[in-house]
This record gives C-alpha cells, structure tokens and sequence, in this order.
C-alpha cells in the first residue's frame, strides 16, 4: 500500500480530556515532595517554578523554531518538532522516554524528486524510544473489526523498519470479545509487541480493562527502562475513579510495567507525589508513568489557550478538528507553537518533566496529513 494510500485511511479519534478542563494549573517546587496539595497552591512571587502555563522564569536557551510557506515539509517539520520537544526534556531528565501514538510513516523519508525513493529518517529514529500503533491488527478501521488485510501490509512493512531500528513497538487493538482478546495477546508475544487491549475506543479509555483481570505477562520486575517492559495500560480520562488519590491509589493496585495518562486529573494537573504513587506496582516494585501530550493540535481547554483565540487567530490555529470543535489544527511548526510545547519553563514539556513524569507519549503527530492535503483530508480524523 502506498504512503497516500496510508495517509487516506481512516484514524481513531483522540482528545487531551474532557471539554470541561480550564487553565486551572499547579505549583511545582520544592514542596512538590511533600504533599498533593503543594502541587495545587498558588504561586507566589516572580522566580517561583510552577507547571503548566503560570507565570515562570523564562529560559534564554529556548530554541526557535522556521516560520515556513506553501513549500513546507510537513512530515520533516513534524520530525523537527519531536526531535526538540526530546533534546529539551532529556537535557532536564536524561532517560527521559519520548514515544509517538501513530506516526509509523514518519519512520521514513521520501524523495522529493523520485517518490520510489524512500530512505529510513535516522535521526528523526535515534530520538524515539518507541511507537504506539493503533489497529495493527485488529480495530483500525472499526472497533471490534480486523484491520484490513491492505492495511495490515504497510503496517508489517513499517514496524519491520522500526524494529532493524530498535524502536519498541506497543500494539493497540480494539475488540471486547475474549477469544480474539486471548488469540491476539499471544500473537503480540510472539511478535514481540508490548500489547494493550482496549475494551472501548480510544476516548473512553476512563476504566481498567474488565478482561482480563490481571496484567499480560505480569511480573515482579522493577521498570526502570522500556527494554524491560512486558505489557501497558491505557487511560484517557482518570476522572471516573474520583479524586486524585484515588486514582493513584487504584493504579498501584496493578501490575502493569508502563501506566499511560493524562497530565491533567479533571481540571489540575496531577501532583508530583500522586505521580509517585503511581510509580509503584502493587507488587512494590517500580514501573514508568508517561504522559499524553498533544503537539498537533491546540483544544481551548488547555491551559495555554487565551481569550480571543479562535480558528484564524492567531493564524497559526487553523481548522476545528472534525469530531471535536474544541480542538483546532495547529501549524505545528511556528515558533509560537514550539515555544508552548517545549521553550521555557512556561512549556508543556517543562511541566511534564517538573511533575515527575518519566516521559510522554506524543499525540496527533500525524496532523502533517491535514496540511499535505491543503486541509482536505478530514475524513480520516475520528
């Protein structure tokens, strides 16, 4: 299947959390050790560091980023933009893990000249440590469906390429039904894919998975990279499990060796001592806690969003994405925008990193298709 075949296909829909989250944010500093609710306090004073959007010290270092026309790279511009957001976190944390959700076409270049000609990106490579893939076999196209059998052919291309490149590979697949549950766990074993199987779509990831029960391959190992992960979990929304440390309580009650979530529980983001919390399998031994973090598109629920921003203004927010008005396609490659995701102490990955995250997984990292198709492919975004 060719690239532009791929990029017409139909992908699952994804959000930040729920339209109601404000720009209510947290302090993060030296109090941050002792309780949840120092993460919560305001600020007080100019020099204070807090995550996430409050007034902070400025970082002079914060690289810039080209202000680019009609003749953009989109694929390469988004490279770029990953490529920076994980040299300025990993020079704030060094094992700091940056992973994509989607994105598997990024993995390689294509001439501009002789489309035949595609080459691996090795350095866009050497920054990842791993790709999330949705539907790689089953529920791509559909929840609950296997993905087509075209589909399923550029998918094994692409994390065959990932794999010579030694990028870990996660496999999402979408289905309720337990034998094909069953069948497609020993398959990502043998594959040798981390595996999550998602008993509702992507959005309403808001519960632990009713089967099975206990984690996939579960252990008693300490976690500590993802070379020695055997299996993840997937939550896109903690609010249903109540407060926020009973949430964290609940998640180190499991087992699994990577725990997924949104920075934010409700309207604040998570403290640093529930993400510590979380760090902890119920077995007590460690495991990662990563954070989503979208970089392709803006929602004005976040806390960077100011009044009067809308599509067109700043210009830089283009188009409502098509299954949620709240969010607005970015042009990612804008310094306006690399400043919010990664400049200074004001950015998102500043914050991630302040609250104790060991990394982020990056979301709409394929919102280059948008503007490869000067705004007309749409459909694909569910």
């Amino acid at each position: 299947m060719s690239q532009s075949t791929l990029r017409a296909l139909p992908r699952r829909r994804w959000r930040t959390g729920p339209s109601w989250i404000t720009a209510a944010c947290a302090v993060i500093g030296t109090a941050l050790l002792l309780s949840p609710a120092a993460a919560q306090a305001p600020g007080g004073g100019d020099g204070a560091v807090r995550v996430q959007g409050e007034e902070l010290v400025p970082d002079p270092t914060a690289p810039a980023a080209p202000v680019l026309g009609r003749l953009t790279d989109f694929r390469q511009e988004m490279r770029k933009l990953i490529m920076n957001i994980a040299q300025f976190a990993r020079s704030r944390n060094p094992g700091f893990v940056v992973m994509t959700h989607n994105g598997l076409g990024l993995l390689e270049k294509i001439d501009e000249v002789d489309k035949r000609k595609v080459f691996p990106a090795r350095g866009y490579m050497l920054s990842l440590d791993a790709v999330i893939q949705d539907g790689l076999t089953y529920g791509f196209e559909a929840f609950g469906q296997p993905t087509s059998k075209e589909t399923r052919a550029e998918f094994d291309r692409l994390t065959a390429l990932a794999k010579r490149n030694r990028i870990r590979l996660l496999s999402m697949e979408y289905t309720r039904d337990r034998k094909t549950v069953d069948r497609l766990l020993r398959q990502s074993r043998k594959n040798g894919y981390l595996p999550f199987i998602a008993h509702k779509p992507l959005p309403e990831l808001n519960s632990l998975p009713p089967y099975p029960r206990r984690p996939f391959r579960e252990n008693g190992s300490n976690i500590l990279s993802m070379d020695k992960a055997r299996n993840f979990l997937y939550i896109a929304d903690s609010t249903p499990f109540g407060l926020e440390v009973e949430f964290a309580l609940k998640m180190h009650d499991t087992n699994y060796d990577i725990l997924i979530v949104d920075v934010f529980h409700g309207r604040k983001p998570f403290s640093r001592r529930a993400i510590e919390t979380m760090k902890y399998k119920k077995l007590g031994a460690k495991r990662l806690v990563l954070a989503r973090m979208d970089i392709g598109t803006a929602a004005n629920y976040r806390y960077y969003w100011q009044p009067g921003w809308e599509s067109g203004s700043p210009r830089w927010i283009t188009a409502p994405y098509p299954t949620d008005p709240d969010r607005f396609f970015v042009e990612y490659w804008r310094p306006e925008w690399h400043q919010i995701m990664y400049g200074d102490a004001q950015s998102f990955a500043f914050g991630v990193v302040a609250q104790g995250f060991d990394g982020v997984v990056l979301q709409s990292v394929e919102a280059y298709r948008f503007f490869e198709s000067d705004g007309q492919d749409v459909a694909g975004f569910n």
